[in-house]
């Protein structure tokens, strides 16, 4: 089973919305026409309509950074499923660490995103991962294995492989330190195995599993090797054009 390579960037809270155009204007002249990889952009909710635009055309795809799992309503500051779709994103992250970390988002609030955003055709990139607290107890599976259970919860087989896994060791986000690859891809081969668990063999085979803690140009090439890992969830690597191009093209060789 060739998986598809699938690089997807993160903006987090970054970029004035003429900040986000110009970058997105510039990937789609560099990579605006990668049909090898999967290549996704998630900026800010403010900037989602203009860069929606700006890719237009090209094969790099929209995606949000989260969404509320209700369709509309009384939920102030929220933004839901069906305004996504409205501007033409495809995936949305949920479940990030630092929406867990900061804004005590539970797995079942997270499993309700997901179900939501596979309601709504939306791909959702379901984030689980460990502290370094929680590693250097020895319970980075465990941890691992509870966020995605949880998060997979009521997913049918037939729609489980629209979903996108990213593992993101929380201790490797942002500080520089990155997983061995051998960490990365012992994680990763778990996750696997967990998948074939939920929902067999082959399934499991063609779900697509990131790794989300500082990657970078330099580590893509050893990291993208790896048997299980499939692409990445890209942080501050996807802020600026050269690096995102590079580890879209890394992917591309690693494919």
């Amino acid at each position: 089973m060739i998986r598809k390579k699938l690089i997807a960037g993160n903006w987090k809270m970054n970029k004035t919305s003429a900040d986000a155009v110009q970058l997105a204007q510039d990937l789609v002249t560099e990579i605006g026409k990668v049909v090898d990889i999967d290549i996704v952009i998630c900026p800010p909710f403010t900037s989602l309509e203009s860069v929606g635009k700006a890719i237009d055309g090209s094969t790099v795809k929209l995606g949000a950074q989260n969404m509320h799992h209700e369709a509309s309503g009384a939920f102030t500051g929220e933004i839901s499923a069906p305004m996504l779709r409205a501007f033409f994103a495809t995936h949305v992250i949920l479940g990030h660490s630092e929406r867990r970390q900061y804004f005590a988002e539970t797995d079942a609030a997270v499993n309700k995103k997901v179900i939501a955003a596979l309601k709504n055709q939306l791909r959702p990139i379901l984030c689980v991962g460990e502290t370094l607290a929680e590693r250097e107890a020895g319970s980075t599976l465990k941890v691992v294995q509870t966020q995605l259970e949880a998060g997979l919860e009521g997913v049918s087989k037939d729609l489980a492989t629209s979903v996108v896994i990213a593992y993101e060791p929380v201790w490797a986000i942002g500080t520089g330190k990155v997983a061995t690859t051998e960490q990365a891809q012992e994680v990763h081969a778990f996750i696997r195995t967990l998948l074939t668990k939920l929902f067999g063999e082959q399934v499991a085979q063609k779900v697509r599993i990131l790794y989300g803690g500082s990657m970078k140009p330099a580590n893509a090439p050893e990291l993208l090797a790896q048997k299980d890992i499939d692409g990445g969830l890209i942080g501050g690597a996807s802020l600026e054009t050269r690096s995102f191009v590079d580890l879209v093209k890394a992917a591309v060789a690693a494919k």
